[in-house]
């Protein structure tokens, strides 16, 4: 998140919204919005896409940390929610629902930005994680298609694993693709002809 910093503000509460934005002022560091109600959520995300939502409330429900999950995109942006009163459901559900910071009882101007700083890095952390698991999880299965291309042409011509892998890796440059996509085209092909 470089630049100037968007972010959307939900609080009911216009004395309380403007004690948010005094604890964000500091220079134009960011681009603050309010919004006063949390019903149209998903509208107002979609309309200024904010590099942050911060939401204070009395007490969450369950309908609106759904609402929160589906419409302020957590796994989009950070979010740090502010409430008066909670309990160990509502905590998780907050949890669950991508919330980066969950304060109970804690909406004080000065502790506004360390707590936005630390929402920011934790989301962070767990994009990182999300983007390394999907790699993860993307390259064990180009192995296993590899793997099962590998079979099919030992099988097929009598080859050693280690020149199966050298047909498969000849074939992708010469034909300027992926080890794995040679490798999935034939495995589809092998299936359609069996």
């Amino acid at each position: 998140m470089q630049g100037k910093l968007s972010i959307l503000v939900v609080e009911s509460d216009p004395d309380r919204a403007r004690q948010i934005v005094d604890g964000l002022s500091g220079g134009d560091a960011f681009a603050i919005s309010v919004v006063s109600e949390s019903s149209g959520l998903a509208r107002h995300v979609a309309e200024r896409q904010p590099d942050v939502v911060l939401i204070d409330v009395e007490s969450p429900s369950r309908d609106s940390l759904e609402d929160l999950a589906i419409a302020s995109g957590p796994l989009d942006r950070p979010v740090a929610m502010f409430v008066d009163r909670s309990d160990d459901t509502l905590t998780k559900s907050a949890v669950e629902a991508g919330v980066s910071a969950y304060v109970v009882d804690g909406l004080q101007a000065h502790r506004i930005r360390p707590i936005l700083d630390a929402a920011i890095s934790r989301f962070n952390v767990f994009k990182r994680m999300r983007t390394e698991l999907e790699t993860t999880k993307r390259a064990l299965e180009e192995r296993k298609v590899i793997d099962r291309a590998k079979g099919i042409l030992m099988k097929a011509r009598g080859l050693s694993e280690e020149e199966a892998y050298g047909l498969l890796r000849k074939t992708a440059m010469d034909s300027g693709r992926r080890v794995s996509d040679v490798a999935e085209s034939l495995v589809t092909a092998a299936g359609l002809l069996s």
